[in-house]
């Protein structure tokens, strides 16, 4: 296409000017605008354009974001194209127009009018166009809708683009996700890679694929494409193992032929790979698995046929997606001891290796703690429940058959040596003993009046019948005596409350009270059957009741029974312990918690061997 040059003057006609056709700089600028093959030539062409639809010679300026509505916005294209550079008075209406998003107009009352219009498409701004007008132009609404009116040509370039990328985004997740589907499809590792390889050389029209992994002494190749064993192509397989090393070392993705665009890598390997296996074009992307690198992908494709930008767009989503499963199924296809070896190593490079901080500070917490439970040593104690009782417990019981007449104490009260605390009826004492009396009275004359008539043998009988009399008497006033129930000490009650059986009948020997002393007790621990081989008499231990948490009470174990107990969903042993220290606060039922000291033992022991017994016992119940 022929350059068109113009010698274009504001001021005047020139005498050296030449006469152009505007007619044919119009339709040089169209054919151009038509045949753009580039995004630079197509914008500078359309400002052209634009600007011509001016009434008169204009200049404009375009201005374009590299991300929309944040930029930076530069300067893309302006006009008349053989200028050095844009007016200032172009840039700053530019500049305005992009920062309010709206139309901008500069010089209205002069000669020399600006116009910025922002370029905003589907409600994102991507830039402004910014053009002056002589005063012989059009007015400024019809400049402006002409200036909308063009700017739709920008909008279409700007979907013709985004087509296009949502096209080469189409194509790489519908490769990506065919793979992930066939990965999917098979559990086992060796059937997942083989249809891996196999269904990207076909979809990808590549001569052989490659999957290797990596190993301790590199990358070793797992799968090839259309090959189910590698036999004779020994060789190859090893120059493509060399090809995956490069990449790997390198971690980046490795083309040969090398595009001029690209950065610099090392591709000696794959050029020897091209070379010795008679291909057009190698291609390399490690995959990653967990965030590191864990093997690779090699493409081979025969002369005239390139990898495109977009073709390793493509293999780079599939490795994306084939790392991690690939990897997963390859860690579970191992043997279990190689399997138990890896995770060994693995936790031994987290504790030595230079990452995984808190991996080092939990291990080292756990070692601390154990160390403290091996070594460190405390006081072990039996914890049992307590209770506390009178050293001597007195019962005090019924004497006769009879009825209870009063109750002046009951259980809890505090009674004094002597006084009385429950009285029995004694209406049918008091008869018997009047009748008792009026017998006596009656032998008594009988007796006389035998003396007196000289009978002895019959005053002997009557003698005998006086005594026997007299023993009943004696009797009744022991039983009238019996009827005042008194405390036989100074104590407590600690059982006994017959306020509701008054006038009920007593039998004899029924208890009524039990009394225990005042200042005289003992602690009655239950010793859980699991501790009771720990437990000695003579070992001291201390009491807190419930009463006084705040106070504790030492004591000493004086007796162990031998025989178990049974309470409360338990078996224990009733072990019996002698108080020290102040007494006076205490009454006998108070309950609390004991604690018998056993000795010094590791800390270890002492949180850990109820567990352990537990275990051993139910290990020896299921076990064999």
């Amino acid at each position: 296409m022929s350059e068109v040059r113009l010698t274009l003057e504001e001021d005047g006609p020139s005498a050296d000017a030449t006469p152009v056709s505007y007619a044919i700089l119009d339709q040089s600028l169209w054919l151009r605008f038509q045949q753009a093959e580039t995004l630079h030539e197509f914008l500078e062409t359309w400002l052209a354009l634009v600007t011509r639809q001016v009434d008169g010679l204009s200049s404009g300026l375009l201005l374009v974001g590299e991300v929309p509505d944040v930029g930076p916005f530069q300067a893309v294209a302006h006009w008349p194209a053989g200028s050095s550079e844009a007016p200032q008075d172009l840039a700053d209406a530019a500049g305005r127009a992009v920062q309010e998003r709206s139309s901008i107009v500069l010089g209205e009352a002069t000669e020399r009018r600006v116009l910025a219009h922002p370029l905003v498409v589907t409600g994102r701004l991507f830039g402004a166009l910014a053009v002056s007008a002589p005063p012989k132009a059009a007015a400024t609404p019809v400049l402006f809708r002409r200036l909308q009116w063009a700017a739709g040509w920008i909008e279409v370039l700007l979907r013709r683009e985004q087509e296009a990328k949502d096209a080469e985004l189409r194509e790489r997740v519908t490769v990506a996700f065919d793979m992930l589907a066939s990965l999917l499809e098979h559990p086992r590792f060796e059937e997942a890679a083989a249809a891996l390889v196999t269904e990207l050389a076909r979809r990808l029209d590549c001569e052989s694929v490659s999957l290797g992994f990596l190993g301790r002494r590199g990358v070793r190749v797992r799968k090839v494409s259309n090959a189910a064993s590698f036999g004779r192509r020994s060789s190859l397989i090893r120059e493509v193992g060399r090809a995956m090393d490069e990449a790997v070392d390198q971690e980046a993705v490795i083309l040969w032929p090398v595009p001029g665009d690209w950065e610099f890598r090392v591709t000696r390997a794959h050029e020897h790979l091209a070379r010795s296996h008679d291909v057009g074009a190698v291609l390399t992307i490690p995959l990653m698995a967990e965030d590191r690198i864990v093997g690779a992908l090699t493409f081979e494709r025969r002369e005239g046929a390139p990898f495109s930008a977009q073709d390793v767009e493509v293999c780079d989503a599939v490795a994306a997606v084939a790392g991690p499963i690939l990897e997963d199924r390859r860690r579970l296809s191992r043997w279990l001891p190689v399997k138990v070896l890896a995770s060994l190593r693995e936790q031994l490079v987290m504790l030595f290796g230079p990452t995984h901080f808190g991996a080092k500070l939990a291990t080292v917490s756990v070692a601390a703690v154990a160390a403290v439970l091996w070594y460190g040593s405390v006081e072990y104690a039996v914890s049992a429940p307590a209770r506390l009782e009178g050293t001597v417990q007195r019962s005090i019981v019924a004497p006769f058959n009879g009825y209870l007449a009063a109750q002046n104490a009951r259980a809890g009260d505090l009674v004094a040596e002597g006084e009385i605390i429950a009285v029995l009826d004694e209406k049918d004492l008091s008869l018997e003993h009047l009748r008792l009396a009026t017998a006596r009275q009656q032998r008594m004359r009988e007796l006389d009046r035998t003396i007196a008539d000289r009978q002895m043998a019959e005053a002997n009988i009557i003698r005998a019948q006086l005594d026997q009399i007299e023993a009943q008497i004696a009797l009744v006033d022991e039983q009238l005596s019996r009827t005042r129930i008194r405390a036989p000490f100074d104590g407590y009650i600690v059982e006994g409350d017959l306020s509701q059986q008054v006038g009920a009948s007593i039998e004899r020997g029924q208890t009524m009270f039990r009394l225990a002393p005042l200042n005289a007790f003992r602690v009655v621990l239950e010793i859980d059957e699991r501790d009771i081989d720990e437990v000695a008499p003579g070992q001291r231990g201390s009491l807190r009741l419930a009463a006084f948490p705040e106070t504790a009470l030492d004591y000493a174990v004086t007796t162990v029974t031998p025989m178990a107990r049974q309470g409360e969903g338990r078996n224990y042993f009733r072990v019996e312990a002698s108080l020290e220290g102040d007494l006076e606060r205490l009454r006998p039922g108070m309950e609390g918690v004991g604690r018998t000291a056993i000795e010094a033992r590791r800390l270890g022991w002492v949180m850990f061997h109820d567990l352990a017994d537990w275990f051993r016992l139910q290990a020896w119940r299921w076990l064999p």
